[in-house]
């Protein structure tokens, strides 16, 4: 129980548990409209949110072989084939030889992929950048910065994740009679 003020904290503000605690929700509340939010783009463009996340990284990292793809997502190789396979009919992605290694294949994004896509992004981009138009510079600065750590952190996290054994689904019970 609290008592006053925590360090780094004025008298009246939330002490920094309940804070911190607060925010926690907040991120977990904002991820989660992200997700729904992609899913709903997703079934728009006739994809899972998977294959649109796995499109996302090809776009914002440039061209990805498909074990970079599985790296980044922990999707096996195989099931980023897939991905793959499906991106390349719906027409938002396409595997080229790579140039300078013609043993690597990348998958890249397909040039004009994006008439289709940006417009079902356009709702949630120009809310965002009305909410971020209201900050300082260097509010902005301090957002980037903590998103920033906060990506580095979920990666560590994942990789942490991943390290640990899957638990076996616990077998559903049977309707008494």
């Amino acid at each position: 129980m609290s008592t006053g003020p925590q360090k780094g904290t004025q008298a009246g503000e939330k002490d920094r548990p309940a804070l911190m605690a607060a925010l926690n929700h907040a991120m977990r509340n904002a991820s989660g409209q992200g997700v729904i939010y992609s899913q709903m783009v997703a079934e728009r463009l006739g994809v899972s949110s998977s294959d649109l996340e796995c499109l996302d990284f090809i776009v914002t990292r440039g061209p990805q072989t498909a074990g970079d793809l599985a790296e980044a997502t922990g999707l096996t190789t195989g099931a980023i084939t897939g991905v793959i396979d499906r991106l390349e009919q719906a027409g938002f992605a396409r595997r080229e030889r790579d140039a300078d290694d013609r043993r690597k294949v990348l998958v890249k994004f397909q040039p004009g992929a994006e008439r289709r896509i940006m417009p079902l992004f356009k709702p949630i981009e120009r809310a965002s950048m009305e909410v971020l138009a209201g900050l300082s510079d260097k509010e902005l600065a301090l957002m980037l910065d903590v998103m920033t750590r906060l990506s580095d952190a979920a990666n560590a996290a994942m990789a942490e994740l991943r390290a640990q054994p899957k638990s076996a689904p616990k077998p559903a019970k049977s309707p008494k009679r």
